[in-house]
């Protein structure tokens, strides 16, 4: 079982709509479940945040790599094309989250293409500063 919080879907299929037909690609990462108000083991994983698909774009015209944004658990691509299923060309993480048109839910795979279940949990994530 995957766990992803109801604020992070939402987000993630608004910037897929927004930026349909272009395909989006976001890092994203958990917060254990022992920081949020969910009825999960504490060490249950939950992706919570992502990093802005534009972030470190500068860098990246430079030297040719993301050196921007830090690793990352999984990542969420959108598939404009309406094909549901992980492709060879996506940018493979320990999980991958898949959207596709209407952008109403999203599918989960781990990297070799076999489908996860998903669990969406209605919790807010911890603030975080970089102050």
């Amino acid at each position: 079982m995957v766990y992803i919080t109801t604020g992070l879907v939402e987000l993630l299929l608004s910037m897929a709509g927004d930026r349909d037909p272009q395909v989006v690609t976001v890092g994203l990462t958990v917060t254990d479940a022992e920081a949020l108000d969910v009825d999960l083991d504490p060490d249950t994983p939950v992706f919570t945040h992502f990093y802005h698909p534009d972030a470190g774009g500068s860098v990246r015209a430079v030297f040719g790599m993301d050196l921007a944004s830090p690793r990352t658990q999984g990542r969420f691509v959108s598939h404009p094309d309406g094909n549901d299923r992980l492709k060879r060309t996506d940018d493979l993480h320990e999980v991958v989250f898949v959207g596709v048109p209407p952008w109403e839910e999203l599918r989960a795979f781990d990297r070799s293409g076999t489908r996860l279940p998903v669990d969406v949990v209605d919790a807010v994530p911890p603030s975080e500063s970089v102050a």
